[in-house]
């Protein structure tokens, strides 16, 4: 009896040190390889792989088998109403901030019935597919920014070319279409929102002060 509970110590200690090998090499790939070389962002880094290593822990220690898949659910939901409210987050930051979470879960809590093949190839497809989606410079972002504008005589439809001309000499943005929000006669002013393509999305995720 004791030499068969030893050996459940020692196949869970190799379990737990192979499953953490991987997760450790996928989080570095994904991280360190190819969001920080494009993102430069230390913060998020350390957020990034803090969040995933504390993820496999509990998902290794609290994971029983009869609870698993229950577990790892719950454990989704409860981060996924987790969100940054002090900052605005871009959609893309908070994209590799749920892979990171997964990647704990999937690497702690999938089976290893037919040995741990399975759990790598499912590392190396989300890693591949991150990196290629990263890489697609040629598909561009259309984003948008509110402009107080100080030309009111410009804002009629006959102007709409010389508006968006004037608003790129301003600013420098390729814009290519403007809405008009509002107009303030008073103040000889108009708010606009400009469109413009670029590589790099600008969408963020709404903060505390933007709900309320």
């Amino acid at each position: 009896m004791e030499k068969e509970e030893a050996v459940l110590a020692t196949f869970s200690n190799i379990d737990f040190t192979l499953r953490a090998l991987i997760d450790i090499i996928s989080i570095f790939i994904l991280v360190g390889l190819i969001y920080y070389p494009r993102h430069k962002n230390k913060d998020f880094l350390f957020t990034f792989v803090l969040f995933n290593i504390v993820n496999f822990m509990i998902c290794c220690l609290l994971g029983a088998a009869k609870i698993k898949i229950g577990f790892a659910f719950g454990l989704f939901a409860m981060f996924s109403i987790i969100r940054y409210r002090t900052i605005a987050i871009s959609i893309k930051d908070m994209g590799y901030f749920f892979v990171c979470v997964a990647l704990g879960m999937l690497n702690s809590l999938a089976s290893i019935t037919e040995g741990y093949t399975l759990i790598v190839i499912c590392n190396v497809i989300i890693i591949t597919i991150t990196f290629f989606l990263e890489k697609l410079d040629f598909i561009k972002n259309e984003n948008a920014k509110i402009i107080v504008y100080d030309r009111v005589d410009l804002i009629r439809p006959e102007d709409r070319e010389i508006l968006i001309q004037d608003l790129k000499t301003r600013t420098g943005l390729p814009i290519h279409k403007v809405d008009i929000i509002s107009i303030d006669y008073l103040k000889d002013t108009s708010l606009l929102k400009a469109y413009y393509y670029s590589i790099e999305s600008e969408n963020l995720l709404p903060t505390e002060i933007d709900n309320d």
